[in-house]
């Protein structure tokens, strides 16, 4: 009998051994590197908007539909990041859902704020297909501020903790190890920024996406477009931006991943200013981690500063 009950406890560790992973949709690369991350050989991730795709134009097939409602949890950014469209069949699958920045104090972009920013951060594009997103409050890149990164890794463990209990110990393990990772990451900034005088910080790129990482790191961003590439500078936001480049002798000028460089190249060519190089922004670089790309966008903008 006791043979027996031990071979039964064998089966069943067998079985937990080679459990089906947990099946989870994110809703772009940056999360969904971060959730493989954490989660490991526990968890089976498929991202809806890929590598070096652009949240802000993404449009929901049928098949993302499906893989929604397939799927046993549903990671999204939130903030805004994600259109109407996009929420509206993340939350028609009915499966476990979970925005990453909950409990993450947001910068807020507010009408005032134009002048500060010298863009408008109201978009005027027609949502006819509820497709629009609201990043003219809360400013949803909250990935680009390793240190806010801390909580938005304990929020996804939390959140695969809660589907699969069994294996709390190995995410919680997964999220230790990565947050030292993120901790690296803020100490490389610091330490890449600290011989660049605050006042020679700054610099002009494709639209709005590294407020955070400016206020981290005392970087200040200019951008010809709001928080999403969908937003259209005014004549005379253009020109004030121009005369602030020229003014400030701004030397710093990067086009973003998914950004269309016609906008940055037109500014650059009245500016008398050349592109330096390129930042990633809202998706990762094609075989890049989260990891990767911050470390390209902190070498290569303190690298242009000096």
């Amino acid at each position: 009998m006791l043979r027996k009950f031990l071979f039964s406890l064998s089966l069943l560790s067998v079985s937990a051994a080679f459990a089906e992973p947990v099946k989870v949709v994110t809703s772009f690369s940056i999360l969904g590197d971060v959730t493989r991350e954490i989660g490991g050989d526990k968890v089976e991730v498929a991202e809806i908007v890929k590598a070096n795709q652009d949240m802000h134009i993404y449009r929901i097939t049928p098949q993302d539909a499906k893989r929604l409602k397939n799927s046993q949890l549903i990671l999204l950014n939130g903030k805004g990041f994600e259109s109407n469209e996009f929420v509206k069949a993340a939350k028609a699958a009915n499966v476990p859902l979970l925005n990453a920045t909950d409990h993450i104090e947001s910068i807020h972009h507010d009408d005032d704020d134009d002048d500060e920013h010298h863009h408008e951060h109201e978009h005027k594009h027609e949502d006819k297909h509820e497709h629009a997103h609201h990043h003219g409050g809360d400013d949803p890149h909250v990935w680009q501020d390793p240190v806010l990164m801390k909580q938005y890794t304990q929020n996804i463990a939390d959140a695969l903790i809660k589907i699969d209990p069994a294996n709390k110990d190995y995410y919680s393990g997964n999220l230790k190890k990565y947050q030292q990772k993120l901790d690296d990451l803020d100490a490389l900034a610091k330490k890449s920024f600290a011989a660049i005088p605050v006042e020679k910080r700054k610099v002009l790129t494709s639209h709005d996406s590294f407020a955070y990482f400016g206020a981290r790191y005392q970087v200040k961003f200019m951008a010809p477009q709001g928080v999403s590439e969908e937003s259209e500078p005014s004549a005379k936001q253009m020109a004030e931006i121009i005369r602030t480049v020229k003014r400030e002798n701004i030397r710093a000028v990067f086009v973003e991943n998914i950004s269309n460089p016609k906008l940055l190249n037109r500014l650059t060519r009245e500016a008398g200013v050349s592109v330096t190089g390129k930042l990633y922004s809202d998706a990762l670089p094609e075989n890049g981690s989260y990891v990767d790309m911050m470390k390209h966008n902190i070498e290569t903008l303190s690298g242009a500063m000096k």
